[in-house]
């Protein structure tokens, strides 16, 4: 998949997926939105809203995504950011108590292939 919103890639309810975040601009591909192609091998999908314990969590698990790296023109994010996770991650701070709230309507379908929608559904910040 290329990059940008009007790949009109889908939500986990099936509808046209919604921009995450733009400040700090967010995505895989940097657009704002989760979406997701054959480069992304981490499969940055779900759209969370960062907590201090999610970051301290992912901090731990060897990505530390409080710390800016304008290398990378990544400003460092602070809790109430939004942000495309990595399903996988997300799903680990899951297991352990700390995942963060997501919004459904911008996590992108694909994360169901990790991540069950019924469990996405206890965390959402977003009705169904």
């Amino acid at each position: 998949m290329g990059d940008g919103g009007g790949d009109r890639q889908l939500n986990v309810l099936g509808a046209p997926l919604e921009v995450c975040c733009k400040k700090p601009m967010t995505g895989f591909y940097r657009d704002g939105y989760c979406n997701t192609g054959p480069m992304d091998t981490g499969t940055h999908t779900v759209c969370a809203d960062m907590t201090e314990d999610f970051l301290a969590f992912s901090a731990r698990a060897g990505n530390d995504l409080s710390t800016p790296r304008p290398e990378y023109d990544f400003p460092g994010l602070q809790p109430g950011d939004r942000w495309c996770l990595c399903a996988r991650r997300w799903e680990e701070a899951e297991m352990a108590g700390c995942a963060p709230k997501v919004w459904l309507r911008r996590t992108n379908m694909k994360t169901l292939q990790i991540v069950a929608l019924e469990t996405l559904k206890k965390h959402a910040l977003d009705g169904t």
